[in-house]
């Protein structure tokens, strides 16, 4: 997909990419955006033109991921952003998985492993939602007050075992799902972790190349010199 403009109509973006509606959804905008543009959209819900289309292109576009320019942004600016994705995760994006999956399994015969696979996704959630929790109760924090009573990031983990396992319930669901299921439900479980896998996936490269650097930065300028 060619790059997104400041011109570019945001209902072209979302036919040519739904999956961007959970992001926009982020900043406040929703579905019936009629033909504006993306720079009058943000100009009447005074956002950051500029910031918006950073993180669509990086959404859209697998190769583009401007880090000198996302550097540019107050760290608050990518906090802000990265809490809502939190809360995106724990009130939408996981419930609605797991909404798919009691469907699945509620219409599905006997003799497949579906409960198997539905263990191995609470699995996951687990480890994302601790992963949330370090974000919203003490890494953003030290982040928006400037310091860190350790002098050092505090965050346990960069996210890497997590999408591994995303992409590893994926797979299993794809090569090893057997016995009788609804081929349709059994669908839109898959099509819903991998919209998550990807969302996940992308804000965690600017959680860990852009974020984390940054708070480094401002926490012991000195190590940045020579």
């Amino acid at each position: 997909m060619a790059l997104i403009q400041p011109t570019t109509q945001l209902s072209d973006v979302i036919k040519q990419e739904p999956s961007i509606i959970p992001v926009i959804n982020r900043f406040g905008i929703y579905l019936g955006t009629g033909d504006n543009s993306i720079e009058a959209i943000c100009a009447e819900k005074n956002l950051d033109t500029t910031f918006l289309l950073t993180i669509l292109n990086t959404f859209t576009n697998e190769e583009y991921f401007p880090e000198k320019h996302l550097k540019t942004f107050n760290p608050l600016t990518i906090v802000d952003y990265l809490r809502l994705t939190d809360q995106s995760y724990l009130k939408f994006q996981l419930p609605n998985i797991e909404r798919h999956f009691a469907s699945l399994l509620q219409h599905s015969g006997p003799g497949n492993n579906l409960k198997l696979m539905k263990a191995f996704f609470d699995e996951v959630k687990k480890d994302v939602m601790a992963f949330i929790e370090t974000d919203l109760n003490n890494w953003f924090n030290a982040i928006e007050t400037g310091r860190n009573q350790h002098n050092r990031l505090t965050a346990p983990s960069d996210g890497t075992l997590i999408e591994e396992k995303i992409s590893d319930l994926r797979n299993m669901m794809i090569m090893h799902l057997h016995g009788d299921y609804d081929p349709n439900l059994c669908y839109a479980v898959i099509v819903a972790i991998m919209a998550f896998e990807r969302d996940f996936r992308q804000n965690n490269r600017i959680r860990n190349r852009i974020l984390r650097p940054l708070y480094q930065k401002s926490i012991n300028p000195s190590s940045q010199k020579g």
